[in-house]
């Protein structure tokens, strides 16, 4: 195992804005911290499991772009007529590259679907989640933040386990 030398993290945004670009800022911020970590990672490294559930680098990075388009895409915009597959399971053509420029181009799809919205209380088109319940932007972009932020911890530790590799 390589140990690259620790650097000091980067902090979370200093906006002091309205709402929806205090919750974009952070947003954005995790997102950055999971592609951080799944950057320069071996192919080989990013897949092996880090913990008996079966935890990756690059499955966390593919569970999060299928959250993307689940939560801003799917729930909230109404598009498409089946609910993306959210599993962390690879296939063997999913590599580092490709993976991050899916989550990328999700992102990129869900800022703008975020850009449009007006209002955070507007409603999801579809009920979602496990309770099957209408949701608000804000609430997406609450859990999504939360979502992301729970796994960009995951992918510290994994890419840790992987290589070394600490800090963002």
């Amino acid at each position: 195992m390589t140990t690259t030398p620790a650097h000091r993290d980067t902090g979370p945004p200093g906006v002091e804005s309205d709402e929806k670009s205090t919750l974009l800022a952070f947003l954005n911020y995790v997102r950055d911290g999971v592609a951080a970590k799944a950057e320069g990672l071996a192919d080989a490294r990013g897949r092996v499991p880090g913990v008996p559930s079966g935890t990756s680098v690059l499955g966390l990075v593919k569970h999060l772009t299928a959250a993307e388009v689940y939560w801003f895409e799917w729930a909230f915009e109404g598009s498409g007529t089946a609910p993306p597959d959210q599993s962390m399971e690879l296939a063997e053509e999913d590599g580092a590259e490709g993976l991050l420029a899916a989550y990328r181009a999700a992102i990129g799809r869900s800022n703008e679907i975020i850009a449009r919205c007006d209002d955070l209380r507007r409603p999801c088109a579809r009920a979602a989640g496990k309770a099957g319940a209408l949701r608000s932007m804000r609430w997406v972009l609450v859990h999504m933040i939360e979502e992301t932020a729970r796994h960009a911890g995951h992918a510290d530790i994994l890419r840790e386990q992987a290589d070394g590799s600490v800090g963002r």
